[in-house]
């Protein structure tokens, strides 16, 4: 019905009166008519009133692409969410608010822990987590298979990233949650409250800081931070950014990529029995899995001259939002675009991890740990059933899932 509603308003309103930025639509899926309509017929797009204040829309895939890549006319310093600089937005200072030279100085810092070398260190550790958890999953009972696989692969290796006891895993996505949770709208009741939880965060990352900046330098992303040069004399406003942004960076982005690409296959089973019959489609798969999820739906930019794109002017500071879920259902680009298909020949140009200098760090991080748990998945269950529509989360940015029921009938 919501949805049905969404289509109708979508395509009734006058443009102008059109706003993407809308948590409640996203939160059941119901936003996709306005953006099928905005690449259609006004794809820069000036919302003037929102709860975020005025800004463009950015929604077909060459000037999501465009925009991304320009940080010369489009900066990130100002914030990379709509809600940055508006009353109860905070801007937590990290290289994602960077432009260069600073932007690339910290990225590096840190860029080891995610190299294509650490990965090969890290498969198999991956690979043996992603298997016990499967072992151990129920049998013919109805389970939350985020809470389960997707939450459960992801926090064990983002402490192991960070070098944190692994009991300490599922704090961290307690606080990565709090972090993007929208006060009153379930996990936190108000802003106080969120505030506080933050502060534990804080102090227990301050308690990290103090033991690696005084030990010997190792490779846990802490420990990179107090030893780099670029990094280890960084404001504590500064070291907390950039914890929020490994601890989402390393938590939500996969965890929803691996719980959409169930749902995915749920929706075309026949892309499944592909899979299956083919497991060389693989890689492929991932990437039309990553593209079909898309689990940050856009990023935020301000302009820092007048520019021109699309025929339209945006003016010097407006706040542009480059609709990375839009640019991926291009119909342009991507023929049925709300459709799997994992033999897309163009999947992994995708907009999902961005472009340009802020093209995501963690991309082949991401794309491992999907690959491992389907692969262990392939050789454990003959079928994986969701029973219930999925509850997803409540969020602007993060596409992703709180639920998703599933059974497993047999091994």
């Amino acid at each position: 019905m919501l949805l049905e509603r969404a289509r109708d308003d979508a395509w009734s309103l006058p443009l102008d009166q059109l706003n993407p930025a809308q948590p409640d639509l996203m939160a059941v899926d119901a936003i996709g008519p306005m953006f099928e309509r905005l690449r259609k017929e006004d794809p820069i797009h000036y919302t003037a009133e929102s709860d975020f204040g005025p800004y463009w829309s950015i929604t077909r895939y060459a000037d999501v692409r465009a925009v991304a890549e320009d940080y010369a006319a489009f900066s990130s310093s100002l914030g990379t969410t709509l809600a940055d600089g508006t009353a109860g937005g905070t801007l937590a200072p990290s290289f994602i608010n960077m432009d260069p030279p600073e932007h690339d100085e910290q990225r590096r810092s840190i860029s080891p822990a995610l190299s294509p070398a650490n990965m090969k260190v890290l498969g198999p550790l991956i690979r043996e987590r992603a298997g016990r958890i499967l072992d151990e999953l129920p049998i013919g009972e109805e389970f939350n298979w985020v809470d389960k696989v997707a939450v459960e692969l992801t926090a064990m290796t983002l402490a192991t990233l960070l070098d944190v006891p692994q009991e300490d895993r599922r704090q961290l996505v307690y606080w990565s949650d709090v972090i993007l949770a929208t006060p009153g709208k379930g996990l936190v009741a108000t802003q106080e409250q969120k505030q506080a939880i933050l502060g534990d965060l804080r102090t227990y990352f301050v308690d990290l800081w103090n033991q690696r900046v005084n030990a010997e330098p190792a490779g846990d992303l802490i420990s990179m931070l107090a030893h780099s040069p670029a990094t280890r004399h960084m404001s504590p406003q500064e070291y907390f950014g950039m914890v929020i942004l490994l601890t989402t960076g390393g938590n939500d982005t996969t965890r929803n990529s691996i719980s959409g690409s169930l749902l995915a296959f749920h929706r075309f089973p026949d892309q499944l029995r592909k899979l299956r019959e083919d497991p060389r489609l693989l890689p492929a798969m991932v990437s039309e899995a990553i593209r079909w999820q898309t689990p940050i739906s856009y990023t935020r930019r301000t302009a820092t001259r007048d520019t021109e794109i699309g025929g339209k002017t945006i003016r010097k500071g407006q706040k542009v939002a480059t609709w990375y879920l839009s640019a991926n259902r291009d119909e342009t680009v991507y023929a049925q675009a709300d459709r799997l298909d994992i033999e897309r020949p163009q999947a992994r140009a995708h907009t999902s991890f961005g472009y340009g200098i802020h093209h995501c760090l963690g991309t082949r991080l991401a794309e491992l740990q999907l690959s491992i748990v389907w692969e262990e998945m392939l050789r454990r269950f003959p079928e994986i059933v969701v029973t219930r529509e999925p509850r997803r989360s409540y969020s602007l940015q993060i596409r992703g899932y709180d639920e998703i029921p599933v059974v497993i009938p047999r091994r």
